[in-house]
């Protein structure tokens, strides 16, 4: 047979045959595979990246002898990776958006090909040509599905993409993305010369009034089969999955409304077109329930593409004008009716129908207006921000920071349209206490704020302030404000309850002081601060509290702030987020630093980046106690960000050492060693000793276990960490205080610091994977046990890859070492209390240091942790002989010494020595011959028998007897007899051990 004709058969048989295994996608060629894959809850990988992974190696190019690359061969493999993908995407079932979210343009254009092609769509023929009712209903719902995508494409192209910040520059990943845009840009160019081709198919679609079928796995399966095998089933109506007329219809209106939108920014005829389909859309939403629909729409954008085509297509007539408030601003904003717009707005205070965000769209479209020259519009901002701020104030809002602007020179105009705005937005006599207390709280903060009594009086006096404020309450506020004041104000008309005897200011002084140290909202901060400064210019407000720290990093540049009010904001917003960061009060800590972002985003770049450094920390943080507990993987942008500080190069910014730690400890927690090892800039492992440190330990942790060849890099990390330790280093420290780099040796490890903060750094050092854990106690455990007038050895996981000697032993602090251990391993047991191979150094520890009831405490936890209480067999790389043996001592130590000889039977080769001269002991802390019944070696039963017979103890030897009499320890019984009656034996006894010992 040729190669042609196996080639063919292949083709045409109706299972595929598993080629040769040379990845895993390769290996899941068999259905069942596939499908029980497709079937797990979350699989790995998941569905949608089979289709890449599927399509890439179908579309492979081929070398030929010649080495000259030709196209991809029409051969089995292929056929069958490409019928893979189509399966992956009817197990999906053609959903677009899922498919669209996850696959590029050139990958979901050569699936829907590939869709066309099996489904006997002739290559090269105009959908737009062909009678859709004629064709089979595979078949016609294939090109649907191809011209939907189409135009979805389209509309999706037109939107603004954000741009992603470029990594390290890798040529040959930047040669792929670039050939991915440019074909991209290829497959759009096409799809748009087709655009109306394709806008006509989905139009003669809408006219059909049948169901269609769309391809399922097993349709697939049976165009894989022989011609004679199918029986034309795939051609009947009932092949395949069942989508409804009005689910067709539904969406295809959908996508047209989309596409003609779009197009309505060049024709404003077709928005009339847009809103026809979209309305009806929401009719057979309405009709057929969102539920029903095979498809699903979003409908919050449907609605909003229905109001914005009732904005667009609104005609002149006043009548129609009336429909809703976005077709009425509209208008004002085109006609420059600006007074109705803002009694737009004011109306709508008490019906609160137009949403946040358009609020305040319109309001930054009123101040470009304003700064492209037209002064009128001031008045109108201003006007329109106020009904905004009061409708914030009623739901709960902050106020936003340009209100505050505004109303930083308020005019009795100003103070009179605000007056008119909160009393039209509120409705006394229907409203509910909650609004009338936070309306009540807003009047109180303004005047709080204000320094002119004229505009305070103004607002006091008013008939809504009388109203919502009791009579206790307003009181208490005009006694606040005359103490603000040790003097008349002589312009102003003098009122008797407003102005009789003057307070001392400096009681007035310290209880806003008291105020300013116990709030954490940075709108009263500001508002006492304003205040404060208003009494005096003579005081430092951010001196008052000595709990108010921030590192001397940002402390010299925040005090080099000329104006003094801004300097106290600075200082005491930062200070307060840190210690919020420090209680874990994470939301009030984010609240203050975005106030303090926000106000240093003005005048000052250096703090700006200063406060976007703190806040990708407190993230950092937010994350770790939040969704990081339960595993969850941080967001992509809080990754792209922690890289993005460890790689930045602004010049003179300060910078906190604790942040750098945090964002390395990050990656490592959360495994992103291959940026670490492989895309992390030269330049920075050069420059940043907590890169060097992370990268190394990446490194290390991602070769484990490996060849020997693999121990190279925790060659270098042993090396760095041994130049870490010796105390012969001299210390040099940086401007915020702490020990940091001292020199630069001429080999590639690089970076090393002064001992006299290591070993706090790596027990302090935020880490949390337990494989990063476990290399470094593993690291100190070695280090540890190098010394030369060591005793007892430690025992750790990975040991065996450090090397086993130091040059100069003498320049190791070893006691700082010994330490270092023991911090590291406690503050381990804090992340997984049941790591067996931790517990087991933890009990090493206790062991070296001749606690040998906590050690044997820490043994027993580590076997019972690993072995469901003992109650299955306690793996032997956990209980070695060292471990045994280390546990025997231990019992010795302690008198227990009919422990130690059953304990000598757990050793590959029982000790009978030892065993016998225990039993021996007379003096005997343990509970002697209750324990016989745990003893399973023969020998040592007859030594029993043997010594109480010696001694005349009748009664022991008669329970010796006993033990020895049972006949599962019968020599004669098989092995496996003897093996089970061991065990049985060591699980009771480990578990009378653990109940004496926990």
């Amino acid at each position: 047979m040729s190669a042609e004709a196996a080639d063919r058969e292949a083709a045409t048989s109706s299972r595929p045959c598993t080629p040769p295994q040379t990845s895993w996608f390769e290996f899941v060629l068999e259905e069942a595979l596939l499908e029980q894959h497709l079937q797990k809850p979350s699989p790995d990988p998941p569905p949608v990246q089979l289709i890449v992974q599927f399509l890439e190696q179908a579309s492979k190019p081929s070398v030929n002898e010649q080495n000259q690359v030709q196209p991809p061969p029409d051969n089995k493999r292929n056929r069958i990776l490409k019928l893979l993908a189509l399966k992956v995407a009817a197990h999906l079932k053609w959903d677009l958006d899922v498919l669209e979210k996850s696959l590029s343009v050139p990958v979901l254009n050569m699936l829907l090909n590939e869709l066309l092609c099996i489904s006997k769509v002739p290559p090269g023929t105009k959908h737009v040509d062909v009678d859709l009712s004629s064709l089979p209903p595979t078949t016609a719902m294939a090109i649907l599905l191809y011209n939907r995508w189409a135009i979805r494409t389209i509309v999706q192209s037109s939107f603004p993409v954000k741009q992603v910040k470029p990594g390290p520059p890798q040529l040959n990943v930047m040669n792929q993305i670039q050939q991915e845009k440019e074909l991209t840009e290829n497959i759009l160019k096409v799809l748009k010369e087709q655009a109306a081709d394709s806008i006509l198919v989905l139009e003669g679609a809408l006219k059909l009034n049948k169901d269609l079928y769309v391809h399922t796995i097993r349709t697939l399966d049976l165009l894989a089969m022989e011609p004679g095998m199918v029986n034309g089933e795939t051609e009947s109506s009932t092949a395949g999955l069942k989508i409804s007329a009005e689910e067709i219809q539904c969406q295809v209106c959908y996508d047209l409304g989309a596409i003609y939108f779009q197009q309505g920014s060049t024709n404003a005829a077709v928005h009339e077109k847009a809103k026809e389909k979209f309305f009806k859309t929401k009719e057979l939403i309405a009709k057929n329930g969102s539920s029903s629909l095979h498809f699903t729409i979003d409908e919050e954008r449907l609605a909003g593409y229905c109001q914005a085509c009732e904005v667009l297509t609104s005609s002149s007539d006043d009548a129609s004008q009336q429909a809703t408030p976005y077709s009425q601003i509209h208008s004002c904003m085109k006609s420059g009716k600006y007074q109705d717009l803002v009694k737009i707005f004011l109306e709508d205070n008490l019906t609160l129908s137009l949403p946040e965000q358009f609020r305040q769209s319109v309001l930054r479209e009123l101040f470009q207006k304003a700064q492209q020259g037209n002064d009128a519009l001031d008045e109108v901002c201003f006007k329109v921000c106020v009904c905004n701020t009061v409708c914030d104030v009623l739901q709960g809002r902050i106020i936003d920071i340009q209100f505050c602007q505004l109303f930083l020179k308020p005019s009795k105009e100003k103070i009179d349209f605000l007056l008119e705005v909160c009393s039209g937005s509120i409705n006394l006599e229907t409203a509910s206490e909650e609004l009338k207390r936070k309306m009540a709280a807003f009047l109180k903060n303004l005047c709080l704020g204000m320094e002119d009594l004229q505009f305070v009086f103004m607002i006091s006096s008013h008939e809504l302030f009388i109203k919502l404020l009791k009579d206790d309450e307003r009181k208490l506020l005009i006694d606040q404000m005359r103490k603000r004041s040790p003097r008349i104000n002589l312009c102003t008309k003098p009122v008797t309850s407003f102005y009789d005897i003057p307070a001392s200011a400096s009681v007035n002084i310290g209880q806003l002081e008291h105020q300013l140290i116990l709030s954490v909202d940075p709108w009263r901060i500001r508002q006492i601060l304003i205040e404060l400064h208003g009494m005096t210019s003579e005081r430092q407000f951010w001196t008052i509290s000595n709990k108010w720290e921030v590192p001397n990093v940002y402390g010299n540049v925040i005090l080099g702030i000329k104006d003094s009010l801004t300097r106290d904001l600075v200082y005491i917003l930062m200070a307060k987020g840190l210690h919020c960061c420090a209680i874990k009060d994470f939301v009030h800590a984010k609240q203050l630093f975005a106030a303090c972002l926000e106000l240093v985003t003005e005048f000052s770049p250096k703090l700006r980046q200063v406060m976007l450094n703190e806040m990708l920390l407190l993230d950092i943080y937010t994350h770790e106690a939040g969704a990081g507990v339960s595993g969850e993987r941080p967001p992509s942008d809080l990754i792209s960000r922690v890289r993005g500080y460890l790689e930045m190069r602004v010049p003179d910014i300060p910078l906190r050492q604790v942040i750098a730690e945090e964002c390395v400890a990050f990656l490592l927690n959360w495994c992103e060693n291959e940026y670490l090892t492989m895309q992390v800039p030269l330049p920075l492992v050069q420059t940043n000793p907590y890169v060097k440190l992370g990268q190394l330990l990446a490194a290390t942790c991602k070769e484990l276990p490996g060849p020997k060849e693999s121990r190279r890099t925790a060659k270098d990390l042993w090396e760095v960490v041994v130049q870490i330790c010796s105390v012969s280093n001299q210390h040099k420290r940086g401007n915020d205080g702490r020990v940091s780099l001292i020199k630069h040796r001429e080999s590639t490890l690089g970076i090393m610091y002064s001992f006299a903060n290591s070993w706090e750094y790596f027990f302090f050092f935020p880490l949390q994977e337990p494989l990063v854990l476990t290399t470094i106690l593993s690291l100190f455990v070695k280090l540890h046990n190098v010394r030369e007038d060591i005793v007892n050895d430690i025992a750790a996981e990975h040991i065996s890859i450090w090397p086993s000697s130091i040059p100069n032993l003498q320049s190791v602090d070893f006691e700082a070492v010994a330490i270092t251990v023991k911090e590291l391993v406690s503050y381990a047991l804090t992340i997984n209390a049941n790591n067996h191979f931790w517990l087991i150094i933890q009990a090493d520890i206790y062991f070296a240091t001749n606690q040998y009831s906590a050690a044997l405490h820490y043994y027993l936890q580590a076997g019972a942790v690993c072995s469901d209480f003992f109650n299955k067999m306690v793996p032997p790389d956990v209980y070695t002989d060292q471990v045994i043996k280390r546990m025997i001592k231990c019992c010795s130590l302690l008198n227990c010494h009919t422990q130690v000889a059953i304990l000598c039977q757990f050793l590959r080769e029982v000790d009978y020595k030892t065993a016998f001269k225990a039993l021996q002991e007379q003096n005997s802390h343990d509970a002697m011959d209750s324990y016989y019944e745990y003893i399973w070696d023969v020998t040592i039963l007859e030594y029993l028998t043997y010594l109480h017979h010696k001694r005349g103890e009748t009664d022991k030897r008669q329970i010796a007897i006993k033990a020895i009499g049972q006949t599962e320890l019968n020599a004669s019984n098989p092995e496996e007899v003897l093996q089970l009656a061991a065990q049985r034996r060591k699980k009771k006894f480990l578990q009378a051990m653990a109940k004496l010992y926990f």
